[in-house]
């Protein structure tokens, strides 16, 4: 089966990671470090902060930011649970934005629109997680206006988007928002196995998220309450988590780090093949945002008749391509519709829901299994 998206190991990534398993640290070592600047340095960021999962590095983020009891948080419907959930983790109140019917990203007129009811009923948000959907950077620029005028943070869930551009910088290094995070699940466009990162351009905030990863202890005597006792001395100065990435895993990230932009390049040629050999189809393609250059984690068809989505996600599967749905709306899970979302809530997610369907893209695709999966959509779907 042809799976929608695959990692790429090579003899580089073995060799660094069996360089760690003979060393003197598996955890708390120097290769953590070394993954940090490296990203840093990649994308043009002061700070970065990895941790064990790109969910961790939400909620770090938004502890650092201070979301607590009484805030809300609002994000996409159209993202995996964690850009919400990660706003229950710290006690706060979650909403949804609509998202853009093209992009699939929060859409800022729909946020406006949001948050200038909001402010007249007193419920604005103290955070908003703008979700970077298949790679493709937000409309940044708008959402920034947005958050000068109501006063809210961002945190810029790039968990699908390292190595993307917005404007003339990396995603992650325009400035634009406050924190931003990236995923190494898998999946995406570079692995660590699992493990997440937060980068910013505030040292208080990379600060904070670094002591909010290790159980909230640090041996920073400019944080500590107090004297030091001696060198081997640490203190608890808030209530933290074991949220740190292994060597091995840094490891691994950081030689998957040099491959990212040939990664993406691969990738975005897959994307510019599949917009050309697509087109005519019964089926919406993605749209592109001017100032963005998307690192392409995912691609995702819509079927213009949603009836159809189900008869053609089984015919594919069975034509051996391991095509997937991404995502099912974040408002409509069980545990979120007990907090009273419903159905209508949020339209345009739904509908994209209703119709999407992600197919075979990654980095060492071949030319013939591309053609085998363009061959397969056209079988199943009409011009």
């Amino acid at each position: 089966m042809i799976p929608y998206g695959r990692q790429d190991i090579t003899q580089d990534d073995i060799d660094g990671v069996l360089e760690v398993l003979t060393s003197d640290f598996l955890t708390q070592g120097p290769r953590v470090p070394a993954f940090e600047d490296a990203l840093a340095s990649h994308i043009g960021a002061p700070h970065a902060v990895a941790v064990n999962s790109a969910t961790s590095a939400l909620h770090i983020a938004c502890l650092a930011l201070g979301l607590g009891a009484g805030d809300r948080l609002w994000t996409s419907p159209i993202t995996f649970v964690a850009s919400a959930n990660a706003g229950l983790y710290c006690g706060a109140e979650v909403d949804f934005v609509d998202i853009d019917a093209e992009t699939f990203n929060i859409c800022p007129k729909a946020l406006a629109a949001k948050l200038e009811l909001a402010e007249r009923e007193g419920t604005l948000p103290k955070i908003v997680v703008p979700v970077d959907m298949c790679g493709q950077s937000c409309d940044m620029a708008a959402i920034r206006a947005l958050a000068d005028q109501y006063g809210f943070k961002i945190i810029e869930d790039a968990s699908h988007a390292i190595g993307g551009r917005y404007r003339d910088a990396f995603v992650g290094a325009h400035g634009l928002a406050d924190i931003t995070v990236f995923s190494f699940h898998p999946v995406k466009i570079i692995t660590t196995a699992e493990g997440g990162m937060a980068v910013t351009n505030d040292t208080d905030l990379a600060r904070k998220m670094g002591y909010f990863r290790s159980h909230g202890v640090t041996r920073d005597a400019d944080l500590m309450e107090g004297d030091s006792d001696g060198p081997w001395y640490y203190q608890q100065i808030d209530l933290g988590y074991n949220y740190r990435m292994t060597e091995m895993q840094a490891a691994l990230g950081v030689t998957q780090l040099q491959r990212l932009d040939a990664y993406v390049a691969a990738r975005a040629a897959r994307a510019d093949r599949y917009d050309a050999e697509l087109a005519g189809l019964a089926l919406d393609l993605p749209g592109r945002l001017e100032d963005a250059s998307s690192s392409w984690h995912l691609y995702v068809i819509r079927l213009q008749d949603a009836a159809s989505r189900r008869p053609v996600f089984e015919g594919l599967r069975a034509a051996g391509l391991g095509v997937n749905v991404h995502y099912i709306p974040v408002h409509l899970q069980p545990h979120y519709r007990r907090m009273g979302f419903n159905p209508g809530d949020f339209p345009v997610a739904e509908d994209y829901y209703s119709r999407a369907i992600s197919i075979p893209l990654y980095a060492t695709m071949s030319d013939e299994q591309q053609a085998e999966v363009i061959s397969a959509i056209k079988a199943e779907v009409a011009a």
